[in-house]
């Protein structure tokens, strides 16, 4: 038997948990489940992307800052 409790919510978060149903019989559970898995999922992209991001500093630093691109500033 599943563990459950019960939870506050403010009416505004209750009306767009409503709004986001998938269908009228989805439980607010169904819902907040899916939603949560989704939510770490864009989390761990979020990582994967700032790592990227990170790793390609160095290399662009080296491409943009160096001396024959900065002979074009004074032409």
């Amino acid at each position: 038997m599943p563990q459950e409790s019960t939870i506050l919510l403010d009416k505004k978060v209750i009306e767009m948990l409503k709004e986001a149903k998938d269908y009228p019989q989805q439980t607010y559970n169904e819902l907040l489940s899916q939603m949560a898995k989704f939510f770490l999922m864009l989390k761990k992209r979020n990582q994967y992307d700032e790592f990227l991001h990170k790793i390609q500093q160095p290399k662009m630093k080296e491409l943009w800052n160096n001396k024959e691109d900065e002979i074009w500033d004074e032409i």
